[in-house]
């Protein structure tokens, strides 16, 4: 049957239409078909933008950093007014175009290496671990919500390690984040406006990690908080504001996509048990596992370019200024790219996802993710005895992020290996 609704009346930018529906992927879908490149321009996405929604022209568009532009749109925000490039909230990596990109990515990018991650195993598997143990209790049919004990929790003091944060202050992190990604959700609002909850979470980041600045710099530790505070761009110090920036974008990066994607993926296991006794006979599956987890869930919906001259993509011109919104989930689920793309299979091979991104601005923390997700991944599936959902599961209303509230769990647990 042919979809009598026009191309004009798809939702693929509405923050409630994420909360209370996911991810639209049947317009997205059709999209693809009929119209790849899509002029969107509505009341509610302001100025309109070019929606893209192919595998191939992702990687054409992020390949040429210096013709399509970070800066100055970082996404589209539905519920945010049209600001003025001068006023910012924040200058860090996402936002930055070359040669600036380069510099900066290059402060902390060592440790993001694989060899620097390998490290923090060990760290990891103990987090994971002792999480893990306080659900096992009694050995018994329990309860409980996996965001809030899992998820959350993992990628948080992982981060908060590598910073360098007080374990008494990590619902601090936890709390700015939820503010920051989830300022379009009611629940999370602490503003008038979807604008003020977002930027009174930053003024209140900023105003923290200045203080522990000055501490670092009066102390030196061994925290990437305290090697960007004693870094030095072309001879000086880094600019407050970029240096702010830099650490906002860590705190909320490093938490969020990893979290979701391990809410998304247990869901993902959980809708798909196949799947799930497939792992559990063949733990050796796991990274397949964790790459399939990573492009079925998607945690980063879109992130705009902006042209930088006039040029020209599947036949249509596109106009110097003019924005442009990749969305990944759809880029993720290509039919002439993934076979069978809204199969969940943890043997999928080959998976060329681009959920982490490609060209310069891959995600530096995308090897830290990988582990995170390996090790929480491969412990959870080695002690599942049996699990299933115990109610609805809560999303985000966000069309930036991906973001899972809750997701309630029936389960028991083994016991951890000896």
């Amino acid at each position: 049957m042919t979809d009598a609704t026009t191309l004009d009346t798809l939702d693929i930018v509405g923050n409630r239409t994420y909360g209370e529906h996911g991810y639209p992927h049947e317009a997205w879908a059709r999209l693809r078909r009929e119209a790849p490149l899509y002029w969107y321009d509505r009341p509610d996405a302001r100025p309109p933008f070019w929606a893209v929604t192919k595998h191939a022209d992702v990687i054409t568009i992020s390949r040429q950093p210096r013709l399509f532009l970070n800066a100055p749109r970082l996404a589209v925000f539905p519920d945010v007014p049209e600001m003025n490039p001068d006023d910012r909230p924040a200058r860090h990596l996402l936002n930055m175009d070359p040669p600036d990109h380069a510099k900066f990515r290059k402060l902390a990018s060592a440790r993001f290496t694989p060899r620097a991650v390998q490290s923090l195993r060990p760290a990891i598997e103990t987090i994971a671990d002792d999480l893990l143990d306080k659900l096992v209790a009694d050995g018994g049919e329990h309860e409980c919500d996996f965001v809030e004990a899992i998820s959350a929790r993992l990628p948080l003091e992982v981060l908060a390690d590598l910073l360098g944060v007080p374990r008494d202050d990590w619902n601090l992190l936890f709390q700015w984040t939820n503010e920051t990604i989830g300022a379009s959700d009611p629940e999370y609002q602490q503003g008038a406006t979807t604008a003020e909850t977002a930027m009174n979470a930053r003024l209140s980041l900023f105003q923290y990690f200045m203080a522990m600045v000055e501490e670092r710099r009066k102390k030196p530790t061994d925290d990437i908080t305290s090697l960007l505070a004693h870094a030095h761009l072309d001879g000086a110090e880094i600019p407050a504001f970029e240096l702010l920036s830099y650490y906002f974008l860590l705190v909320v990066a490093g938490n969020e996509t990893t979290r979701n994607a391990t809410s998304g993926g247990l869901l993902a296991l959980i809708e798909n048990p196949s799947e799930l006794a497939k792992l559990k006979r063949a733990p050796s599956l796991i990274d397949s596992a964790v790459e399939e987890i990573v492009r079925w869930t998607t945690p980063v919906i879109q992130f705009c370019r902006t042209a930088a001259e006039d040029t020209e993509l599947r036949g249509q011109t596109i106009r110097k200024g003019e924005s442009l919104c990749l969305f990944y989930p759809s880029a993720n689920r290509d039919e002439e790219v993934f076979d069978e793309p809204f199969a969940f299979r943890v043997d999928r091979n080959p998976n060329p996802h681009l959920a982490f991104g490609i060209g310069e601005h891959f995600c530096m923390g995308a090897n830290l993710a990988r582990l995170e997700l390996r090790v929480a991944f491969a412990k959870l599936v080695e002690r599942i005895a049996e699990i299933e959902l115990a109610g609805p599961v809560a999303r985000l209303h966000s069309s930036f992020v991906g973001g899972i509230k809750r997701v309630p769990i029936r389960y028991r647990l083994e016991p951890r290996a000896a």
